[in-house]
């Protein structure tokens, strides 16, 4: 599956993510559930990142999102760590 890129303007300065169709799926799906747009979210979610990719830092998001959801109580090790 090769991931798909899209740009986005954050904070006034165009940038670009890659993710393959299910996270785009899982992402759209996000920002209906909170009432945002695409866009939004992506622009939080960058806000948080810190120092890792934009793209990266979107996967992880979705991945802490899903689990949260499912009550299993799970978090990535940069969640854990504060780099979330």
């Amino acid at each position: 599956m090769r991931p798909v890129k899209r740009s986005f303007t954050i904070a006034g300065h165009s940038t670009s993510i890659s993710l393959e169709a299910p996270f785009w799926d899982a992402l759209r799906e996000a920002a209906a559930a909170r009432g945002t747009s695409l866009a939004a979210l992506v622009e939080d979610i960058d806000k948080q990142r810190g120092s890792a990719g934009l793209s990266s830092a979107v996967r992880v998001w979705i991945l802490d999102y899903y689990r949260s959801r499912s009550g299993s109580g799970l978090l990535t090790d940069a969640h854990q760590r504060g780099g979330h």
